[in-house]
């Protein structure tokens, strides 16, 4: 008669739907859209090919999935961050800490985003179309007076839109060189540095746009 502890372990539970879109976030930054095949996406995660087709119906759907899981709540915070009116600090500080919190969720979101506009990858119109382009236009239409009251001039209102998106994105765009390259970040996620960004973005958003912004 076998022994109680011979006896085989339980097979672990497949990947939920959040883990399937963690790793495809992962390797889609690492090795873009065209460099990552279904097969290399199960692989990772110890199934078949088939079987991923029971959550996604294509790649595609798939990369849709994790735009659409990243870019939405972004889109709303930005929406909230830049309504018209003047810039109080306590909505700032709110809006950076989400903000921070959200892409340190996701931390390979940015990279993905980078890689897919640099290489132009297939599906990159519909990229900049679907959630680039609202997020651009609805920011700079949003900023428009209270930046104009800050000192700002309406010709430099698309630079200080696209300055303002890569002061959000850039530190996690940068994770790899900050392990590197700085003692004080070597840990980028770590619950402390994370901190020290947001106060960063706080201060500089509303150093930007706030009232005293520009002398």
């Amino acid at each position: 008669m076998p022994h109680r502890n011979d006896r085989r372990r339980p097979p672990e539970p497949p990947p939920t739907r959040e883990v399937i879109l963690d790793t495809a976030e992962r390797l889609f930054a690492e090795r873009g859209v065209d460099g990552v095949a279904v097969r290399d996406l199960a692989r990772e995660m110890n199934l078949t090919a088939p079987s991923l087709y029971n959550h996604f119906t294509s790649k595609q759907d798939l990369y849709d999935a994790v735009l659409e899981r990243g870019l939405t709540p972004l889109l709303e915070m930005s929406a909230e961050a830049l309504a018209p009116g003047d810039v109080e600090v306590t909505k700032v500080r709110d809006v950076a800490d989400r903000l921070v919190g959200h892409l340190a969720q996701h931390p390979h979101l940015a990279a993905l985003l980078q890689r897919a506009l640099l290489e132009d990858a297939k599906g990159v119109e519909a990229l900049i179309e679907r959630w680039l382009s609202p997020l651009y236009r609805g920011g700079v239409l949003a900023i428009k007076d209270t930046a104009q009251r800050a000192g700002w001039e309406v010709a430099e209102l698309p630079h200080l839109a696209v300055g303002l998106f890569g002061m959000v994105f850039a530190y996690f765009t940068n994770l790899k060189v900050l392990r590197r390259v700085s003692k004080r970040a070597s840990n980028p996620l770590a619950p402390e540095t994370l901190e020290h960004q947001r106060a960063f973005l706080e201060k500089a958003i509303y150093r930007l746009l706030g009232p005293q912004a520009r002398g």
